[in-house]
């Protein structure tokens, strides 16, 4: 097993006292790991009837059926610990007034009761926006589109933790694919201002919520729009990278120099929407991902043992790179997988490829710290070194308690049993 690099690691002292607040000499402490700080994210799709209680009917979003998710649950939980969840507008908001928050507020919670950040996908973007929105005044659409990300910040605040505030600004005002309010916006107002109304609509409905800006256009197009973004003092927290790799794996080398491309922004950065098929590659001449569907893309087993070797390693160049924070595996299961590509982890009969037990050996085996017994000294002080992440501590007969080892240092926790003081 490699040696894990030390911006993945921390420690975090810890006191053990009682209820006088005096430390317990050598006190028994166990520390067991329960969640990565590192973000292992999958998208939440396939969960959205099941946390909702409904049978899923036509399942507006994509994902698996929910007759599947009571299946998928348990290999979900067992890798990923940050969900996406949909919110486009097109389906959000079908009809002016009638939001689905419902149902989307009730998946946002049941993945928060198991332990995952939630991430909202995306507040804006000039694809799957609604048809309603054509027939406006671009004062009406500017209002519209305010009102739109102020209602879902704001209702979602405390549910979600970040949100893809606009999806796709390079190619925004030359989108050509199908007439839209957004596109039609940018090319009379410009870019950077509908970039800013979802940025600072964002943040004005909720402060504590970070936003992202995030594209598939990984050129030096989209540095000359950050630079663009950042030098107008918008509140970007991170930068989004797509990596659906439907044409093949791009290397080691390739992923490491766009990531340090990226990372002299200063900013975190997350492989937003990450794909790696099982099956026959995209033919390479094809520009546009979404012109080739094939009506049958079928994994293959040349294709799966493919698909495990590359997945350890595009995580692992994502996993030693300090800008880091998360990456996100765009659909655990072949059932409703983007453009029918066999990219899951899982096929459509819940049943795990060679990839999932790889990608779940590297993050809960190679990053992840065994449960360890230490003694405390004759302060009842402790130090806990492992993998940065959350970890269940408890002294024998006490109740756990959660404790951060993070990696920057973090201030001493004192701890009594049945409670904790900073």
């Amino acid at each position: 097993m490699r040696s894990l690099p030390s911006h993945r690691c921390g420690t975090r002292r810890v006191r053990v006292v009682d209820a006088a607040g005096a430390g317990i000499a050598h006190a028994q402490v166990t520390a067991r790991m329960t969640r990565h700080a590192f973000g292992l994210g999958c998208i939440g799709f396939d969960f959205i009837d099941h946390a909702f209680g409904t049978d899923g009917g036509g399942h507006l979003f994509g994902g698996a059926s929910a007759a599947r998710a009571p299946a998928l649950e348990d290999l979900w939980f067992a890798v990923f610990n940050q969900a996406t969840l949909p919110f486009y507008w097109r389906g959000f908001e079908p009809e002016p007034g009638r939001p689905d928050t419902a149902r989307m507020a009730a998946a946002a919670r049941w993945f928060r009761e198991r332990g995952a950040r939630v991430k909202g996908h995306p507040l804006l973007w000039h694809t799957l926006a609604p048809a309603w929105l054509r027939g406006l005044s671009d004062d009406d659409l500017v209002a519209t589109i305010r009102a739109r990300i102020l209602r879902e910040a704001g209702d979602f605040a405390g549910l979600v933790d970040q949100w893809d505030a606009i999806n796709e600004t390079v190619i925004l005002p030359v989108f050509t694919a199908e007439d839209n309010a957004v596109t039609r916006l940018a090319q009379r107002r410009g870019r950077l201002e509908v970039v800013r109304l979802a940025f600072e609509s964002a943040r004005a409905a909720d402060p504590a919520a970070r936003l992202v800006i995030n594209d598939f256009d990984l050129s030096e197009a989209y540095e000359r729009v950050i630079e663009e973004y950042l030098d107008a003092g918008l509140p970007v927290d991170a930068i989004g990278l797509q990596t659906h790799m439907h044409q093949g794996f791009r290397g080691e080398d390739q992923l490491a120099h766009i990531l340090d491309r990226f990372a002299r922004f200063g900013l975190p950065l997350q492989l937003t929407e990450t794909t790696l098929v099982s099956g026959d590659l995209m033919p390479p001449e094809i520009v546009d991902l979404n012109d080739y569907q094939p009506a049958h893309w079928p994994s293959t087993p040349e294709g799966e043992d493919r698909q495990a070797r590359e997945i350890v390693r595009h995580y692992t160049v994502a996993w030693e790179h300090p800008a880091v924070e998360s990456v996100t595996y765009w659909g655990l299961t072949d059932e409703g997988a983007w453009l029918g590509a066999p990219a899951g982890l899982v096929h459509a009969d819940a049943t795990p490829k060679p990839a999932y037990e790889a990608l779940r050996t590297l993050v809960r085996e190679h990053w992840w710290t065994p449960p360890v017994i230490e003694t405390a000294d004759a302060e009842g002080w402790v130090t806990l070194s492992g993998t940065a992440g959350t970890y269940a501590v408890s002294v024998p007969g006490r109740e756990e308690i959660a404790v951060e080892v993070t990696a920057s240092p973090a201030a001493p926790l004192a701890w009594a049993p049945h409670h904790v003081r900073t």
